[in-house]
């Protein structure tokens, strides 16, 4: 039996780390499969603006911080640092788009 559970062990971290890929490379896939299955993003954001722009502007950034909340984390030190490099990826992929219809001309 100890062997079925290690095999189990093993297929539940991988099954993180799918996760975790799917999320940083799909992120508004993932916000409203979160919001059609689950209440994580409700019981984050009390309401519908927030999510909705975070949806359009910032879907990574939004996902972490859902994430911190849902967690009761406090908004500082190592946390902040996660929300930090969420931002930076969120503007990257906007500024890149830009860097590249500039580059045309």
């Amino acid at each position: 039996m100890s062997q079925l559970a290690g095999c189990r062990s093993a297929k539940m971290r991988a099954m993180g780390c799918i996760f975790v890929l799917l999320l940083l490379a799909f992120p508004r896939v993932v916000m409203v499969l979160m919001f059609l299955t689950s209440t994580y993003l409700q019981r984050a954001y009390h309401g519908l603006l927030i999510p909705i722009l975070g949806f359009l502007f910032l879907p990574l950034t939004t996902l972490v911080y859902a994430w911190l909340v849902n967690n009761h984390m406090p908004l500082e030190g190592i946390n902040v640092i996660f929300l930090l490099i969420a931002v930076l990826i969120d503007l990257g992929g906007m500024g890149g788009g830009e860097w590249h219809r500039r580059s045309r001309y």
